[in-house]
């Protein structure tokens, strides 16, 4: 995702990176050239501390992993920065300290950037209000490094379809099934996650019926399309007041 970040955002004339934060004892970090994402020698400070390179910047897009988006988010704050978050994986209390923290700077989450995707969620929704009482099955495929299941997409498609059916997800989630299971009970949502090859990410929403079945599909060919919605994200944030964002609003303004 660093790589499609930088590749994109040197093409547009809008958008200028200013700083890049890699992990300690990334070969980055050692040369004297400036080279960003092993892409192109920019010139730009590089650093294993946000800290060190914020001042620099109008918004921080984090692409990591839990742990580190969550204190870059609290030196984001202090610095009052906004920021884009990409990094999934989070709870409901460490999204609530997200929250906390969007009182100070803007902040956008989103478990996914893509501008498809987004949408998906929209038709998600109305096609749960529509298809009332259909059994409703989420199967996500990602790469085979990808640390966390099921996605954070796919968590966000059962929260879509939960919300849309009055269901409480606590209770009526199914993550995966195995054994003498018994008859599926009305109201479950099923999320299914599957890990193989080099596969970008692909999300099926199924509502089966009577006799018939509809399915919803989102295939990601590229990470440039999480790096592009990512981009178009920073530019919303760094014109927008304090608050918490989703990419539904990057779409409407």
């Amino acid at each position: 995702m660093g790589r499609a970040i930088v590749a994109l955002a040197l093409d547009d004339a809008e958008l200028e990176i200013v700083g890049a934060v890699e992990a300690k004892g990334h070969p980055d970090l050692r040369n004297d050239a400036g080279v960003v994402a092993g892409i192109a020698a920019l010139g730009v400070r590089l650093s294993s501390d946000l800290a060190e390179v914020i001042s620099l910047a109008d918004v921080v897009v984090d692409f990591s992993e839990k742990a580190n988006a969550l204190a870059s988010v609290e030196i984001a704050r202090r610095a009052r920065k906004g920021m884009v978050i990409g990094t999934t994986g989070f709870t409901e209390d460490e999204v609530a300290r997200i929250k906390a923290a969007a009182q100070d700077i803007p902040i956008l989450l989103s478990p996914n950037m893509s501008v498809g995707v987004n949408l998906l969620f929209h038709i998600v929704a109305e096609t749960a209000r529509k298809l009332k009482g259909y059994d409703i099955e989420i199967i996500e495929i990602h790469h085979n490094k990808k640390k966390d299941a099921p996605s954070g997409t796919a968590k966000k498609l059962a929260q879509v379809a939960a919300q849309a059916t009055g269901t409480d997800l606590s209770r009526d989630a199914v993550y995966g099934r195995e054994g003498i299971v018994g008859e599926r009970k009305t109201g479950e949502i099923g999320i299914l996650a599957a890990r193989a090859g080099d596969v970008v990410g692909e999300h099926t929403v199924i509502f089966a019926g009577p006799g018939e079945r509809v399915e919803l599909t989102h295939r990601a060919h590229s990470r440039n399309t999480f790096a592009s919605g990512a981009l178009r994200a920073a530019q919303f944030v760094a014109k927008a007041p304090p608050g918490f964002y989703s990419m539904a609003d990057v779409l409407e303004a």
